[in-house]
């Protein structure tokens, strides 16, 4: 067991850990582990049929027999040195796990003929030295790397791409997982990057503490996953991004080892933490991470408000947030997805206007109350009517079935896919409305006229976040329906004073519009770090960073 109250330990030394329950393992080729298949419901292809326009083509899911996976180029001498590090296999059916991350065109891959693109092998450290062993092994041999969490990825940044290599693996650090040490003085933990978030509140749970990071991919994301793609969950209101938790980071490269984040705050030059956030495995392999905790509440309220229209409902939230909104999840839907999810749910005509709900944490059951008290008031002056409680505890039984769903509409020829952006309060409206065009003019061109949801989950002092979720029927050729769509609505974003996203990362698909935000000399920036941790350039091969000329391996 760990003491009662640790302190961070050297970064030499391996403490004790405790392990938490196994992790569910997701399925190869959809969302979820298959323990509890995506159904649609009742009465949901009856309004899909309503709604969308266009024949649909459906894309049928093949047995893991029929799979083909494109042979290892790894040599049994490659396979020795690298098992000398940590464990490592040439498996099939471990390869077919690791084919990248879950977006839809990544599904539509696994539903289509011929060989998927693997990696030649999967590594499975256990701690950071066997991490550090591992890149040594791939750097000396010229062997990419891709960290591999949980494998959520929604934009290409786990895809096997071996780049300028002679292979590639993936560093699956699901052996990582657990919890390390916990400093109870200063409410710090520090988890081996692997731990899902669920193994994270598990263990922290046990000590009466939450970490209180809920992205919809908790139940599959890991830790490290989190921090190397600056995570936002559900609860951002009330505890902040996941890189807003970070304390510190422990990270192995190709050319060495970090320790960063020795102090809550520092002067010591810029924060190095800053360069690994968001660096989403092109640098290097996050390794451990501590993060802030806080006591688990003792009582939690609900509310949920419809407003006239979308422009009510974001001045509510932008008055709530910059008077320092006490909620700890708060949400509003624009009118569309508003009307199609009561009418999925069951409640057609029910509720009109635009629903914002939110939840209220406290140390009691009349502070939690107090809170929705306050935010009611404000709702209710900008036209809000109060909804009860249901809406709000009805959409946290359901916040992380969302991403299985789309495997159900898969079935039955129906793209559904989601992109995400933030900008000011002052560009919201007109951002909302480009995005918005871009894919119903794009997709509706090819005869699929969508419909175009929106909703803000995350809210800041100066602007907010706006999430889309696009339902149109497939095309015979899907991915690229998707990719003319995605690129048009990236471009609106970008021309309207967006960024090119909030919290999904840049990955492989959003790399080619990095520049047009950071400029040229951001783009420089990156490489010229990337050349000093990566010199070979090992590291995710065409994730976040544009090419860079770099010596290969001897």
């Amino acid at each position: 067991m760990l003491p009662e109250t640790a302190t961070t330990p050297p970064p030499d030394e391996d403490p004790p850990i405790v392990r938490p329950s196994a992790r569910p393992l997701m399925d190869w080729d959809a969302w979820g582990d298959g323990s509890h298949p995506a159904s649609l419901p009742p009465g949901a292809k009856t309004i899909l049929g309503a709604l969308l326009r266009g024949t649909r083509h459906p894309v049928p899911r093949i047995p893991r027999e029929a799979l083909t996976l494109t042979p290892s180029r790894l040599t049994d001498d490659d396979l020795d040195a690298l098992r000398v590090a940590a464990d490592c296999t040439r498996d099939d059916d471990v390869r077919a796990r690791h084919l990248g991350g879950k977006s839809t065109p990544d599904l539509l891959n696994r539903r289509s003929a011929g060989a998927q693109a693997a990696p030649d092998a999967v590594g499975f450290p256990a701690s950071h030295a066997q991490v550090a062993g591992f890149l040594r092994v791939c750097d000396e041999r010229g062997i990419a790397v891709v960290p591999f969490g949980g494998g959520t990825s929604v934009v290409g940044g786990v895809d096997p791409e071996s780049g300028r290599q002679r292979a590639v693996v993936a560093l699956d650090l699901t052996r990582t997982a657990g919890l390390r040490c916990v400093d109870e003085t200063s409410l710090l933990a520090t988890f081996g990057a692997g731990t899902t978030g669920p193994q994270a509140e598990e263990l922290l749970g046990a000590r009466g503490y939450t970490l209180g990071h809920f992205p919809q991919s908790f139940e599959f994301a890991s830790i490290g996953g989190f921090a190397a793609t600056r995570s936002s969950g559900q609860a951002s209101r009330g505890y902040g991004r996941f890189d807003e938790l970070v304390h510190r980071l422990r990270i192995a490269t190709p050319a060495g080892e970090l320790d960063t984040g020795r102090a809550p705050s520092s002067a010591a030059g810029p924060d190095l933490r800053e360069l690994f956030l968001g660096s989403e495995g092109a640098f290097g392999v996050i390794t451990e991470v501590t993060v802030r905790i806080r006591p688990t509440p003792a009582a939690t309220a609900y509310g949920a408000w419809t407003l006239p229209d979308f422009d009510a409902g974001a001045a509510a939230l932008r008055e709530l947030t910059q008077r320092g909104s006490p909620a700890t999840v708060i949400r509003l839907s624009d009118a569309t997805e508003t009307k199609v999810n009561a009418a999925v749910g069951g409640h057609l005509g029910r509720l009109r206007g635009c629903l914002a709900v939110a939840t209220f944490e406290g140390a009691s059951a009349s502070q939690a109350t107090a809170a929705r008290a306050s935010t009611a008031a404000v709702f209710a002056a900008h036209g809000g009517k109060d909804r009860g409680e249901e809406p709000a505890r009805s959409w946290e039984r359901s916040r992380f079935a969302a991403p299985g769903l789309r495997d159900a509409l898969l079935d039955i020829g129906v793209l559904a896919e989601t992109l995400e952006t933030a900008t000011t309060w002052a560009r919201l409206g007109a951002l909302k409305a480009a995005v918005t065009s871009a894919l119903t003019t794009t997709l509706g061109a090819e005869g699929t006229a969508p419909v175009v949801m929106c909703h803000i989950s995350h809210v800041y002092p100066a602007g907010a976040s706006l999430y889309f979720t696009v339902v149109a029927a497939l095309t015979e050729d899907p991915v690229a329906q998707w990719r003319r769509a995605k690129d048009a609505a990236t471009r609106a974003i970008l021309e309207a004073g967006g960024t090119i996203t909030h919290h999904h990362a840049v990955g492989r698909d959003h790399r080619p519009y990095l520049a047009a935000e950071i400029g040229d000399l951001g783009v420089e920036i990156l490489r010229a770090v990337k050349r000093t941790v990566d010199p070979h350039g090992i590291m995710n091969p065409g994730a976040l960073v544009p090419p860079v000329d770099v010596p290969t391996a001897p």
